[in-house]
């Protein structure tokens, strides 16, 4: 028996630290003839600013399957979860919707 690995298979390494993720509550996207560039950035209440936490570069051809991957993974989620409630696909009368009010208020 040999112990080699067929050479269409790809050694993918993940650090400790990025197994940890990044938490992101909005995403904007932005694009040209040649990218696509996906901010990720986390809003937090009553905090007027938000900072990108991590920004992703893909060509176009790699931004669809990406796109295709998060809809087949979507289907299989709610197939076994229920539908995720409806989003309205983002875009309100005024543009993209931020969840700027989310969860509860508080005084100190």
């Amino acid at each position: 028996m040999s112990d080699k690995k067929p050479s269409n298979q790809i050694d993918i390494q993940l650090s400790e630290e990025v197994a940890q993720g990044t938490y992101s509550n909005l995403a904007v996207i932005t694009h040209s003839s040649s990218e696509f560039v996906v901010d990720f950035v986390r809003i937090m209440p009553g905090v007027p600013k938000a900072d990108v936490k991590s920004r992703v570069i893909l060509t176009p051809e790699h931004a669809k399957r990406l796109m295709l991957a998060l809809q087949d993974n979507i289907n299989k989620f709610e197939s076994m979860n229920g539908p995720i409630k409806n989003v309205d696909g983002g875009q309100g009368p005024q543009g993209p919707i931020i969840p700027m009010g989310f969860g509860p208020t508080g005084q100190a």
